[in-house]
């Protein structure tokens, strides 16, 4: 297997988790700052990776697979470390619903797939606004401090939450379009 640049962005995500993890714990406001610029960087090489694969025609099976995988490793290191910073139930109930989301619509595209009908729940623009929503409030609750006079944490709990409506509204586009196959007959 040649190791492709949208590839090597992937890999680059996964390696920034544990940095990430490490800058968050830091004693030390800064420590936010750099966790939510490392968190900002993975999420732009998600975009990023994709897009040079297609551009470059270097998409992979390899990369398909590797991509989803790095968005939810990512993802769910973030949501685990701002639920345990802010263990309010304000916070919490975004999160489950994100979480569950992500395993609900994996189970559902794993299924599709072996019945052959993958197709039938590729990305969506809702998925993708989603997923820009939820990467910007995962940035400022993770920034936590005000910038600029404005409430950088308030903004990112709002917008933490429209992700959470976005995710449920997404998932019923997805049960939805899966629903035909879900239901027929053996």
């Amino acid at each position: 297997m040649k190791l492709t640049v949208p590839t090597a962005l992937t890999l680059f995500r996964i390696v920034l988790i544990p940095i990430f993890v490490l800058l968050f714990y830091l004693p030390t406001p800064l420590g936010a700052k750099l966790a939510a610029l490392v968190f900002a960087l993975a999420s732009i090489t998600d975009w990023f990776d994709g897009f040079l694969a297609r551009m470059l025609k270097q998409e992979s099976a390899f990369g398909a697979f590797l991509d989803p995988v790095a968005d939810k490793l990512i993802v769910a290191a973030a949501i685990v470390l701002i639920v345990q910073a802010d263990p309010r139930a304000l916070v919490a109930i975004p999160s489950i619903i994100i979480v569950s989301r992500e395993i609900a619509v994996s189970a559902l595209r794993e299924w599709m797939a072996e019945v052959g009908e993958r197709a039938a729940v590729k990305v969506s623009f809702v998925g993708k606004a989603k997923t820009t929503v939820q990467m910007f409030a995962l940035v400022f609750l993770i920034w936590q401090q005000d910038l600029l006079g404005l409430p950088i944490y308030m903004i990112g709990l709002v917008l933490y939450y429209v992700a959470a409506i976005l995710t449920l509204y997404s998932m019923f586009c997805y049960l939805q379009a899966a629903w035909p196959t879900l239901t027929q007959e053996d």
